[in-house]
């Protein structure tokens, strides 16, 4: 699927974006000036299974990581993805 994931910090939130502009999904966040806490996140049913959440997870946590910033994965998707990717399980702060 052809998705562009953007952050939209007026909506504390990354957006995977669909070529027409749709939101497929996004990963919601809370910021902090040394980290990153990912609460939740969402596909909308029509584009499930597609590689939506996969694509806001990577696109996410590259660019916490590009932002020198550490990740609280209070959210289940983004744990699991963390675990199943152990590349990113250095941005996992310590007292997470």
């Amino acid at each position: 699927m052809d998705l562009s994931v953007t952050d939209n910090p007026e909506r504390f939130r990354y957006e995977a974006l669909t070529p027409t502009g749709e939101v497929a999904g996004f990963v919601q966040y809370q910021k902090r000036p040394d980290r990153i806490i990912f609460i939740h996140t969402e596909v909308s049913p029509e584009f499930s299974g597609q590689g939506v959440g996969s694509a806001l997870a990577t696109a996410a946590l590259d660019d916490v990581r590009r932002q020198g910033l550490a990740v609280v994965p209070q959210c289940p998707y983004i744990r699991a993805f963390i675990e199943r990717h152990p590349a990113y399980a250095d941005l996992v702060a310590a007292d997470a």
